[in-house]
């Protein structure tokens, strides 16, 4: 009996990955850094527990010793040691980074998406709600709803959120105001079909960059304002070996420098590497849109 079975044609290479390889070769070299960088802390993150440094909590020496073989970046006032410490801040800081940043850019995409699209009151109601928000200045923010709700980064990321979701809306509001107005939207609605599924299917796919160039940016300024909640005592609390608590430790001992230096330059990486991405990212989006 003769076979019947449809040929299967070769399925053809997949196009995103020569996509992605072309859009890294032209990344600037400082984009390439950074990413570099954040790709460092996360790796730090997920495998800091299995390299062989000192415990971050223990006594491991002498209390106050300068940068030495033993102690690549010396001892606190209770003798742990600071490098490990500053490695370990990293399970701290950066997830929190990760989970704010995620939050702020679903809570207010989404409601940005909603109030661009369908206007009326949705969008007098969801824009009066950001004007009040952004109407504080974002630290004051902060560290007024991290001290009603109490210390812990648990409660700091609560204020990061409600910090950085209007910030989302508008940029979501803002390009989907633009995007509805064009030719292929105003087609799919005189089509028939249902509002969500415009907004879903023909709106918010063409949105998402200038939202992603954002939360890369982000992402540094968030690590740096948990950092802040925690040296003032609002965020992670001792004995965690959170950066901007072991800077806090760090700050009443001027000649103890080192005490500092450590998370502060984590801080500074991951801020400077974030601000390296978002604009290398930024100017290639420009060039591909130009």
């Amino acid at each position: 009996m003769a076979d019947i079975t449809p040929a299967v044609t070769a399925a053809p290479a997949p196009r995103r990955g020569r996509q992605l390889r072309r859009l890294s070769r032209r990344l600037p070299l400082t984009a390439k850094i950074g990413a570099a960088i954040l790709l460092f802390w996360i790796l730090t993150v997920l495998t800091v527990q299995f390299w062989p440094l000192a415990d971050p909590l223990a006594m491991v020496g002498r209390r106050l010793q300068p940068p030495s073989a033993a102690h690549w970046l010396g001892t606190d006032a209770l003798g742990r040691d600071v490098f490990s410490r500053t490695l370990h801040g990293s399970i701290w800081s950066i997830p929190i980074a990760i989970v704010v940043v995620a939050c702020a850019v679903s809570i207010g995409s989404f409601l940005g998406a909603i109030s661009g699209f369908f206007g009326g009151w949705w969008d007098t109601i969801i824009m009066r709600l950001v004007d009040v928000t952004v109407a504080f200045p974002p630290i004051l923010l902060a560290m007024a709803v991290a001290a009603m709700l109490g210390p812990g980064l648990a409660n700091a990321s609560i204020a990061m959120v409600i910090v950085w979701w209007p910030i989302y809306a508008r940029l979501m509001r803002a390009q989907v105001l633009e995007v509805k107005e064009r030719e292929h939207v105003e087609a799919a609605v005189a089509g028939g079909a249902g509002g969500l599924r415009v907004l879903r299917v023909h709106v918010l796919p063409l949105c998402w960059t200038p939202t992603l160039i954002n939360a890369t940016m982000d992402f540094g300024q968030v690590v740096l304002l948990a950092a802040s909640l925690s040296f003032i005592g609002l965020g992670a609390t001792p004995p965690s070996p959170e950066w901007g608590s072991m800077i806090s430790e760090g700050a009443t001992r001027f000649y103890d420098w080192w005490i500092a230096f450590g998370p502060g330059m984590a801080i500074l990486s991951v801020v400077l590497a974030t601000s390296f991405l978002g604009d290398g990212l930024r100017d290639l989006f420009d060039r591909r849109s130009a």
